[in-house]
Formats: structure tokens, C-alpha cells, sequence
């Protein structure tokens, strides 16, 4: 077994191989409650499974990818962002599998936000198997595993009381279990008995419905969630799964699954690390789909490519909290991720070879299946977004006046430019905007301020496609203004005025080198 590189993806599977012995198929897990919209914290989650996943299948090894829907779990509050808040109220305290769908697309609302997540994940190269509690608990897939809990009551009882103080340690008679109402579909109910072997019987505090079930067949009995997971991880066999560092917490949910799932259920817990939260920039605390804080992978998509999505990601350990950001920083993502696409096709040296290796470990990581068998075609965010608004934003016309595409780097750059569109649209502050005036519109420009325009187009304009660079083209602008006598200060705002009707815009001699001739000389023709 030949480790790749110090990549913490590698680390985590070597560790699974390691702790779990050799296996034919090892199995990862993630999952979540799809009680509002899977925002790009739990995407975390997903896609720190999916690079471990890789990692393994790298070092030839079978895995199966699990991903659970808990949907099964209960409609506990409305989130803010959702619409039809008064009709959605009416289903709390019902499974979410239940809840209608506000929007009338899907047949849950549950099975909306699962679509919505289920639909956006192969852009970014992840396939799990995906696992719908509400059918398993319905079908009694698990009803050895509920048995199970409540012929060890008392040993889960002590497990949980374990970490907890005096003031909140459980008191009176417990059960691992709730059971929704057959009758109402809440869950405001109490277990009355069990009778030692299947039959499990409760009342309804709402309707007054009573009932005797067989866990061989009923269909509302469910375990609580300490119990539940550590459950599953025994059910499906489960080698590795990550947990937020709210979960993996003193005392928290994993803890307490940890002694659960050997104690109970005979099997030592998952290979597992701590993933921190992710923040926006801009905005206050951690991300919240109760809070209507929320930007999912949809969004994210909007602005960044498939890859530089997952580069966030590979290039970050799980356990560091990071902040995504929509605004100007959005240009040295692209940025940082186009250096180390550079370093990895090694058109740019690496300080040395370990820094090679995990740039080339990172980058094989980001892409969403294999590396393309052309490095694909590179231009800075930042020029390509001056371009896309040069070109009135045709994508089309942008890529046609680039030279030297080739045709399988085509797809990617115009992904890129439909990135930089959306982001120069949506996102970018007002000052990086910029429409060039028609052919003939004139700026309410001063004398002087026409005289420097009429220096600037007859002297350097006219001549713009002898530069063989920005830099002689900069410094035939400063002659310009020099041989006028003006500030080159002055002649830039005159000239920024005359083309886009603004005291500032991008570094003027690369602008007007991105600009063709004839364009240029159309719009200063009016002076």
C-alpha cells in the first residue's frame, strides 16, 4: 500500500484501513435531516465523506457510500426561509416525510430538499447510495435493533445519564423509544408497556388513541437519536463517519454513540473526525436553515466552478473553520485554485518536491472525476470578468475573441464565464461594474478633459495594436498625459469617464488592449 501524499483524505483512509483491518468493502456514512434546506455546512459533511471515499477506492479498496435521508425524524419548527408559514405549522410534531410540500413540486417536504440536494450533487462528482429512513423504519427494518434497545434499557439509561450533571439526568421510567400516532401522525404520545418480546403499546396526549404494536410490523415505532445512530452504524456496517464539532462535543451525540454501539450493539463506532462550521462573509454566526441564514450548493455553483468547489474543500482540513465568500475575494479563490492547477500540470515550479505532491494531491482531489488530458485553458477572474462586460456579456463573443482555445478546454472556460457573469451581476460590488458607452455617446467631459481624451485616442488608441504588452502600453499613456502637461491622475479619469461614464475601472492599458481598435475609436470619435 503506497500512500499518495500527506493529503488529510489519505491520512483519514489509511487510518480506516489501519483500525478496521483489512476489509473487501469498507463503508462510509453521512446523512442528515432534511428539515430545511441542506445548506453548504451539511455539504461539508457530504464532500469531506466523498474525499476520504476517494482516498480509499485510490488505494484499490472497495467502499460503499451511504448517504441517510432522516426523514423520519420530526417536524420540530419552521424554518424562516420557508414559504407558507402558517400551513406548514400545522404539521409540526408530524414525521417530515408527512409535511406537504409548500411548494406542491414534490410529493414531501422532506422529498423536496432531498431532490434539491440529490440533483445538485453529481455537478460536483458525488454519488452516494442514499438510505430513506422513513421506507426502513416503515418496512421494520430495524425491529431487532428497537428490540434490542429496550432489552437493554437500563444499560442506555446509565450510558446517557453518564454525561450528565445531577440537574439533568433522567428521572422516572425512560424509553429508548417514541412512537408516532397512528391515528393523528404526531408524536405527543407515551409508552404505556412493553411485553418483554415484539408488542410495544402507548396513548396519544392528543387524540387519545391507544395502541398495541408489533415491532415486526408497526410502522410509527422509532428509536430516539442517541440510539438510533449507533444503531445504523451496527445495521449497515459503518467504518467511517464524521461528525460537526457540535456532535463531537464532551458528552455529545458521538460520545454517547461511541459506548451505545459497543455496549448494546456489540461493535466498535466508526473511524471518525471533527468538522468545523463554515461562515459566510457578511453575515453574523454560523449558518442556519431554522434561522433562514442560508446559502446552499446551488448558490454556491453560481459563482464557482464544479472544481473550485471541491477545492474549497480538499484544500482545507475538515477541522478548520473557513468563511465562503461572495464578494471581491471571490477573484483570489480563483486565484489560489489556478496556481495550483499550474503547480500540479508543472507549468509552475513548486518551492519543492513535498509542496508539489500535495499541490498535485489537492488538484486531483478538486476535479470532478479524473484530471482532463489538457490542461485546461487558463485566464485570470479578474480579466475575464473585464472581458465578459467588454463583450456586453455574450459569453460567446468573449470566448471568440480569446486566441488559442482548444476545443476540449472550451466547456470548461465558458463554465467559468457563466460564473464570472453571475458574479459580476450578483455579486461584485458596484465599483468593479461597468458598461462601455455606444459608439458616439459623449461624457459631460471639461475642455481640458476632451483635449486629454482626444491626446489619448489619436496617440495611443490609434495605435493599440502595436504594444506588444501592457506595460509599453502604460507608459505611452503617462507620455501622453506628460506631453499635455496633465497629470496622468487626471488623464485616467477622463478617459475611465469617456468609456464607461466613471471616475475608475480596470488598469487602463490592459483595458484598452482588451478592447478592439475599432470599438475604441467608435466610442472616442465624439471628441
Amino acid at each position: 500500500m503506497e500512500r499518495k501524499s500527506e493529503h488529510w483524505a489519505d491520512e483519514t483512509a489509511l487510518k480506516i484501513i489501519r483500525e478496521k483491518g483489512e476489509k473487501a468493502c469498507y463503508t462510509c456514512a453521512s446523512g442528515i435531516t432534511p428539515s430545511g434546506t441542506v445548506h453548504i455546512g451539511n455539504f461539508r459533511e457530504i464532500i469531506s465523506v466523498d474525499l476520504v471515499v476517494r482516498a480509499l477506492r485510490d488505494l484499490g479498496k472497495q467502499v460503499r457510500f451511504i448517504y441517510s435521508w432522516d426523514d423520519y425524524d420530526v417536524f420540530r419548527k419552521v424554518p424562516k426561509n420557508m414559504p407558507k408559514q402558517a400551513e406548514l405549522q400545522g404539521y409540526l410534531r408530524f414525521p417530515i416525510t408527512m409535511v406537504k410540500d409548500p411548494w406542491e413540486r414534490d410529493e414531501s417536504y422532506a422529498r423536496h430538499h432531498e431532490v434539491d440536494v440529490e440533483t445538485m450533487l453529481p455537478i460536483v462528482g458525488i454519488y452516494p447510495e442514499y438510505l430513506y429512513q422513513a421506507s426502513r423504519y416503515r418496512a421494520s427494518k430495524y425491529a431487532s435493533g428497537i428490540r434490542k434497545a429496550l432489552e437493554y434499557r437500563e444499560t442506555l439509561k446509565a450510558i446517557l445519564d453518564t454525561f450528565r450533571d445531577e440537574d439533568h439526568k433522567i428521572r422516572g421510567e425512560w424509553w429508548p423509544i417514541g412512537v408516532f400516532c397512528d391515528r393523528c401522525n404526531r408524536d405527543d404520545t407515551d409508552i404505556d408497556g412493553w411485553d418483554g418480546e415484539w408488542g410495544v403499546s402507548y396513548h396519544c396526549n392528543l387524540c387519545g388513541h391507544t395502541e398495541t404494536v408489533d415491532l415486526r410490523c408497526a410502522k410509527g415505532v422509532k428509536l430516539g437519536w442517541r440510539v438510533d445512530w449507533p444503531m445504523r452504524w451496527e445495521y449497515e456496517k459503518v467504518d467511517f463517519e464524521p461528525a460537526g464539532k457540535d456532535h463531537h462535543s464532551q458528552g455529545g451525540s458521538f460520545d454517547t454513540a461511541r459506548h451505545v454501539c459497543k455496549k448494546v450493539y456489540g461493535r466498535d463506532a466508526p473511524v471518525t473526525f471533527r468538522y468545523d462550521f463554515i461562515g459566510i462573509k457578511g453575515s453574523v454566526g454560523k449558518i442556519s436553515s431554522s434561522s433562514g441564514i442560508v446559502v446552499d450548493l446551488k448558490d454556491l455553483l453560481k459563482v464557482y466552478t464544479p472544481e473550485v468547489v471541491r477545492y474549497l474543500f480538499a484544500g482545507t482540513r475538515p477541522n478548520t473553520e473557513f468563511t465562503i465568500s461572495f464578494d471581491l475575494d471571490v477573484i483570489k479563490i480563483y486565484e489560489d485554485y489556478d496556481r495550483i492547477e499550474r503547480i500540479a500540470w508543472k507549468t509552475e515550479a513548486a518551492k519543492d518536491e513535498g509542496a508539489y505532491h500535495k499541490a498535485r494531491r489537492i488538484y486531483e482531489l478538486s476535479q470532478v472525476g479524473a484530471i482532463p488530458q489538457t490542461m485546461p485553458y487558463q485566464i485570470p477572474f479578474r480579466h475575464l470578468c473585464n472581458l465578459i462586460q467588454i463583450s456586453d456579456g455574450d459569453i460567446e463573443k468573449t470566448a471568440a475573441g480569446l486566441g488559442g482555445i482548444k476545443p476540449e478546454q472550451l466547456p470548461g472556460f465558458k463554465a467559468r464565464c457563466v460564473c464570472a457573469a453571475y458574479w459580476i451581476d450578483n455579486c461584485a460590488p458596484e465599483e468593479f461594474r461597468f458598461k462601455l458607452r455606444p459608439a458616439g455617446e459623449r461624457a459631460d467631459l471639461a475642455c481640458w478633459e476632451a483635449e486629454a481624451v482626444r491626446e489619448l485616442r489619436d496617440r495611443v488608441v490609434a495605435h493599440i495594436e502595436h504594444y506588444a504588452d501592457d506595460k509599453s502600453c502604460a507608459e505611452a499613456i503617462y507620455k501622453a498625459a506628460e506631453d499635455k502637461g496633465l497629470d496622468g491622475k487626471a488623464l485616467f479619469r477622463a478617459a475611465y469617464q469617456a468609456l464607461i461614464g466613471k471616475d475608475q475601472g480596470p488598469r487602463l492599458a490592459n483595458f484598452l488592449r482588451s478592447i478592439s481598435r475599432e470599438r475604441l475609436l467608435g466610442i472616442l470619435q465624439a471628441y
